[in-house]
């Protein structure tokens, strides 16, 4: 694990000993769950706009038509009865 050190305001390093006490966390795992929770945010984000600049093709978009169609039908009790 790599240390991280930041400042932080007075008011942000006292909301964030304020939430980990409410959470029953240390203030350490408190940082490093939010970190974790928006770069992930940040990921999903450029994802999105990496859809939007490049849109599906007519082949991906035929995925979506079959999955219209509704749920499959479950045949699984069928599988005794080719004996």
């Amino acid at each position: 694990m790599t240390l991280l050190s930041f400042h932080a305001n007075d008011k942000e390093a006292a909301d964030a000993q304020r939430w980990a006490d409410r959470l029953g966390m240390n203030r350490s795992e408190l940082l490093r769950y939010s970190l974790c929770q928006y770069l992930g945010w940040l990921e999903s984000d450029g994802e999105a706009n990496r859809w939007e600049a490049l849109p599906l093709t007519d082949a991906e978009s035929m995925l979506g038509e079959i999955a219209d169609w509704g749920k499959m039908e479950d045949w699984s009790d069928w599988a005794d009865a080719t004996g």
